[in-house]
């Protein structure tokens, strides 16, 4: 599991593990039933907490990305593709709310923000 952590970013360093292993998992880099690192390994090789290695791994089972198995430990969680896609919607939805916000900033009238995003939607 390749995870990169970045001291100048503006996300703490558990966020920018649980971005980075979520979009592993979705991106199918992580596959479906793969073991991952125990949470004392992961510390180890990302020289961090293990306070932070149990958040991550807690926060990522808690939305179903991740599943415990007593006495084996993490493991990728079998796809469910309907939660997937409302997570997935609600990101998206996170971020239009944003881009909506920041073009309203800028001054930006309803019509120019649908033209910018249909623009997008064109790539």
């Amino acid at each position: 599991m390749n995870i990169i952590i970045k001291n100048k970013s503006e996300l703490p360093i558990y966020e920018q593990i649980e971005q980075q292993i979520r979009s592993q998992i979705l991106d199918g880099t992580a596959k479906e039933n793969e073991q991952l690192p125990s949470i004392r390994q992961l510390a180890r090789d990302l020289k961090i907490s293990v306070i932070t290695t149990t958040r991550v791994y807690n926060d990522l089972a808690d939305e179903g990305f991740i599943v415990s198995v007593a006495g084996k430990g993490y493991f990728v969680a079998p796809r469910n593709n309907e939660l997937l896609r409302e997570r997935m919607l609600c990101e998206m939805e996170e971020g239009l709310e944003q881009a909506v916000k920041n073009g309203r900033s800028a001054g930006l009238s309803d019509e120019e923000i649908i033209s910018a995003l249909k623009k997008f939607m064109e790539d």
